[in-house]
Protein backbone atom coordinates (compact mmCIF):
# COMPACT_ATOMS: atom_id res chain seq x y z
CA UNK A 1 0.00 0.00 0.00
CA UNK A 2 2.53 2.20 0.70
CA UNK A 3 3.99 1.59 -2.53
CA UNK A 4 0.77 2.91 -4.23
CA UNK A 5 0.94 6.15 -2.22
CA UNK A 6 4.24 6.97 -3.48
CA UNK A 7 2.87 6.54 -6.71
CA UNK A 8 0.03 8.52 -6.39
CA UNK A 9 2.53 11.32 -4.62
CA UNK A 10 5.42 10.89 -6.82
CA UNK A 11 2.56 11.21 -9.75
CA UNK A 12 1.28 14.20 -9.04
CA UNK A 13 4.35 16.06 -8.77
CA UNK A 14 5.46 18.65 -11.07
CA UNK A 15 2.19 21.16 -12.42
CA UNK A 16 3.18 24.25 -11.17
CA UNK A 17 0.30 26.78 -11.21
CA UNK A 18 -3.46 25.24 -12.20
CA UNK A 19 -6.80 26.79 -12.67
CA UNK A 20 -8.14 24.02 -9.91
CA UNK A 21 -6.69 21.06 -7.86
CA UNK A 22 -8.00 18.45 -9.89
CA UNK A 23 -5.90 20.36 -13.08
CA UNK A 24 -2.84 20.13 -10.81
CA UNK A 25 -2.63 16.79 -9.68
CA UNK A 26 -3.57 15.77 -13.53
CA UNK A 27 -1.15 17.92 -15.27
CA UNK A 28 1.35 16.55 -12.99
CA UNK A 29 0.69 13.09 -13.40
CA UNK A 30 0.54 13.64 -17.21
CA UNK A 31 4.12 14.98 -16.67
CA UNK A 32 5.10 11.97 -14.89
CA UNK A 33 3.36 9.49 -16.68
CA UNK A 34 3.34 10.38 -20.55
CA UNK A 35 0.67 6.90 -21.01
CA UNK A 36 -2.12 9.21 -18.82
CA UNK A 37 -2.44 11.40 -21.66
CA UNK A 38 1.08 13.68 -21.58
CA UNK A 39 3.44 14.18 -23.87
CA UNK A 40 5.98 11.10 -24.53
CA UNK A 41 9.19 11.52 -23.04
CA UNK A 42 12.84 10.09 -24.44
CA UNK A 43 13.89 7.15 -22.92
CA UNK A 44 16.25 8.29 -19.90
CA UNK A 45 18.08 6.16 -17.61
CA UNK A 46 16.70 4.70 -14.00
CA UNK A 47 18.77 7.30 -12.50
CA UNK A 48 17.58 10.15 -14.85
CA UNK A 49 13.65 9.13 -14.47
CA UNK A 50 13.99 9.22 -10.61
CA UNK A 51 15.63 12.54 -10.77
CA UNK A 52 13.08 13.85 -13.12
CA UNK A 53 10.37 12.88 -10.73
CA UNK A 54 12.03 13.77 -7.65
CA UNK A 55 12.28 17.27 -9.22
CA UNK A 56 9.16 17.31 -10.18
CA UNK A 57 7.77 16.26 -6.63
CA UNK A 58 9.86 19.39 -5.20
CA UNK A 59 8.08 21.75 -7.61
CA UNK A 60 4.71 20.68 -6.80
CA UNK A 61 4.60 19.10 -2.60
CA UNK A 62 4.55 20.92 0.35
CA UNK A 63 7.27 19.07 2.44
CA UNK A 64 7.76 21.95 4.92
CA UNK A 65 4.07 21.42 5.82
CA UNK A 66 4.09 18.16 5.11
CA UNK A 67 7.23 17.60 7.59
CA UNK A 68 5.42 19.74 10.33
CA UNK A 69 2.54 17.68 10.54
CA UNK A 70 4.47 14.09 10.26
CA UNK A 71 6.05 15.66 14.14
CA UNK A 72 2.79 17.08 15.71
CA UNK A 73 3.84 18.85 19.16
CA UNK A 74 7.45 17.66 18.15
CA UNK A 75 8.04 20.66 15.64
CA UNK A 76 7.59 23.24 17.91
CA UNK A 77 10.35 21.81 20.43
CA UNK A 78 13.18 21.89 17.72
CA UNK A 79 15.81 24.81 16.29
CA UNK A 80 14.92 25.67 12.63
CA UNK A 81 18.47 24.22 11.97
CA UNK A 82 16.87 20.86 13.08
CA UNK A 83 13.78 21.42 11.03
CA UNK A 84 15.90 21.91 7.97
CA UNK A 85 17.22 18.82 8.65
CA UNK A 86 14.65 17.07 9.05
CA UNK A 87 12.36 18.32 5.75
CA UNK A 88 15.69 17.46 3.67
CA UNK A 89 15.62 13.67 5.11
CA UNK A 90 11.98 13.66 5.29
CA UNK A 91 11.84 14.29 1.80
CA UNK A 92 14.73 12.19 0.96
CA UNK A 93 13.14 9.25 2.64
CA UNK A 94 9.82 9.35 0.08
CA UNK A 95 11.83 9.97 -2.49
CA UNK A 96 14.35 7.20 -2.02
CA UNK A 97 12.33 4.39 -0.40
CA UNK A 98 9.59 4.59 -2.92
CA UNK A 99 11.05 5.65 -6.27
CA UNK A 100 11.83 2.33 -7.82
CA UNK A 101 8.34 1.43 -7.29
CA UNK A 102 6.55 4.13 -9.56
CA UNK A 103 7.36 1.86 -12.67
CA UNK A 104 5.72 -0.74 -11.67
CA UNK A 105 2.19 1.30 -11.70
CA UNK A 106 3.04 3.58 -14.75
CA UNK A 107 0.47 2.72 -17.53
CA UNK A 108 -2.46 1.83 -14.91
CA UNK A 109 -5.92 3.67 -15.60
CA UNK A 110 -6.73 6.48 -13.14
CA UNK A 111 -10.20 8.20 -13.24
CA UNK A 112 -10.49 11.88 -10.89
CA UNK A 113 -14.18 11.44 -9.09
CA UNK A 114 -14.29 14.53 -7.19
CA UNK A 115 -12.84 17.75 -6.02
CA UNK A 116 -14.10 19.67 -2.76
CA UNK A 117 -12.68 23.12 -2.10
CA UNK A 118 -13.40 24.73 0.85
CA UNK A 119 -11.27 28.59 0.86
CA UNK A 120 -7.60 27.63 0.99
CA UNK A 121 -7.91 23.71 1.39
CA UNK A 122 -8.89 20.94 -1.43
CA UNK A 123 -9.41 17.55 -1.72
CA UNK A 124 -8.89 15.39 -5.23
CA UNK A 125 -10.58 12.06 -5.15
CA UNK A 126 -8.73 9.41 -7.52
CA UNK A 127 -9.10 5.89 -8.18
CA UNK A 128 -6.34 3.99 -9.64
CA UNK A 129 -7.10 0.43 -11.22
CA UNK A 130 -4.55 -2.64 -10.87
CA UNK A 131 -3.52 -4.80 -13.32
CA UNK A 132 -5.42 -7.47 -11.17
CA UNK A 133 -8.64 -5.30 -11.49
CA UNK A 134 -8.73 -4.14 -7.76
CA UNK A 135 -9.39 -0.27 -7.33
CA UNK A 136 -7.55 1.85 -5.02
CA UNK A 137 -8.92 4.78 -3.79
CA UNK A 138 -6.73 8.27 -3.28
CA UNK A 139 -7.43 11.38 -1.54
CA UNK A 140 -5.17 14.37 -2.26
CA UNK A 141 -4.90 16.94 0.26
CA UNK A 142 -4.08 20.44 -1.01
CA UNK A 143 -3.26 23.68 0.40
CA UNK A 144 -3.01 26.67 -1.96
CA UNK A 145 -0.36 29.16 -0.83
CA UNK A 146 -0.80 32.07 -3.08
CA UNK A 147 -1.58 31.00 -6.37
CA UNK A 148 0.44 27.55 -6.06
CA UNK A 149 -2.01 24.28 -4.71
CA UNK A 150 0.68 22.35 -2.77
CA UNK A 151 0.04 18.41 -1.86
CA UNK A 152 0.62 18.18 1.97
CA UNK A 153 -1.45 14.70 2.49
CA UNK A 154 -2.44 11.11 1.02
CA UNK A 155 -5.07 9.23 2.13
CA UNK A 156 -4.55 5.65 0.08
CA UNK A 157 -8.09 3.73 0.82
CA UNK A 158 -8.53 5.89 3.72
CA UNK A 159 -5.20 5.84 5.32
CA UNK A 160 -3.04 9.20 5.72
CA UNK A 161 0.55 8.83 4.87
CA UNK A 162 1.25 11.95 6.76
CA UNK A 163 -0.41 10.37 9.71
CA UNK A 164 1.51 6.97 9.47
CA UNK A 165 4.75 8.76 9.43
CA UNK A 166 3.42 11.23 12.66
CA UNK A 167 2.87 7.35 14.94
CA UNK A 168 6.32 6.07 13.01
CA UNK A 169 8.49 9.25 14.43
CA UNK A 170 6.52 10.00 17.26
CA UNK A 171 7.52 6.57 18.66
CA UNK A 172 11.16 6.80 17.71
CA UNK A 173 11.02 10.34 19.53
CA UNK A 174 9.47 8.84 22.51
CA UNK A 175 12.00 5.94 23.06
CA UNK A 176 14.93 7.92 22.87
CA UNK A 177 15.02 11.75 21.50
CA UNK A 178 14.38 14.04 18.17
CA UNK A 179 18.38 13.20 17.49
CA UNK A 180 17.36 9.60 17.39
CA UNK A 181 14.94 9.89 15.02
CA UNK A 182 16.85 12.44 12.64
CA UNK A 183 19.90 9.20 13.25
CA UNK A 184 17.11 6.85 12.05
CA UNK A 185 16.14 8.91 8.76
CA UNK A 186 19.74 9.35 8.04
CA UNK A 187 21.24 5.81 8.16
CA UNK A 188 17.92 5.46 5.75
CA UNK A 189 19.18 7.88 3.33
CA UNK A 190 22.43 6.87 3.49
CA UNK A 191 23.56 10.36 4.76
Amino acid sequence: MLSVIMVMLLASAGAAAAASPTETVQGAVKQVFPEQGGTPVQKVSTDQRRAQIRKAAESLFDFEEMSRISLGRYWTQVSQAEKDEFIRLFSGLIASSYMGKIEQYAGEPISYTGERVEGNAAVVQSRVVTPKGSQIEIEYRLNKAGERWAVYDLYVDGVSLVANYKTQFGRIIQRGSFADLLKTLREKAGS
